[in-house]
């Protein structure tokens, strides 16, 4: 991870108050070219920032080319046919409830992290009007400097809850 990268990415730890939503895993693969997802039901405001959001979303992510998965929705987004995969509008995740949760900031959006067994992390934003998650396939491990290429867009299309 470059310099840059960490000065943007530094560990923080979230009380039980805070908010932040986490989705069941995205049934998609770094290796499968016809990646789906599970696509949220939000609340229709929510839905309203999710669908702001996928405009403002970028075209690459670590190096790796948007491939949106099915079904199509403006509440779901990937790249790298399934390495990265968004989902916006999820749930509220109970892990949030944990005064051990683990999260980091990127490039002022604040995200929990979620380690999956066998997988790759699982983010999911805190402190927003809407959840966002994103996913990570196995490849990305160790890597959490894409999160710093949602930041503008989470930023510009879904307010802080704070």
């Amino acid at each position: 991870m470059t310099t840059s990268c960490r000065r943007l990415l530094r560990p923080v730890f979230l009380g039980p108050s805070a908010a932040l939503v986490l989705m069941a895993a995205a049934g998609c693969s770094s290796t499968d070219a016809t990646a789906s997802v599970t696509v949220p039901t939000p609340s229709s405001e929510a839905a309203a920032y999710c669908r702001a959001l996928h405009k403002e979303l970028p075209n690459a992510v670590a190096g790796q080319k948007r491939s949106d998965p099915g079904p199509g929705s403006d509440l779901t987004a990937g790249w790298g046919d399934g390495a990265i995969v968004l989902r916006c509008g999820v749930p509220r995740p109970a892990k949030m409830d944990d005064a051990q949760s683990k999260a980091i900031s990127a490039s002022g959006v604040k995200w929990m992290l979620e380690q999956r067994e066998g997988d790759g992390p699982r983010f999911t934003t805190t402190f927003r009007k809407a959840y966002v998650e994103v996913t990570f396939s196995a490849a990305y491990a160790h890597d959490v400097s894409p999160l710093a290429a949602f930041a503008p867009a989470v930023r510009k299309s879904i307010p802080s809850s704070l």
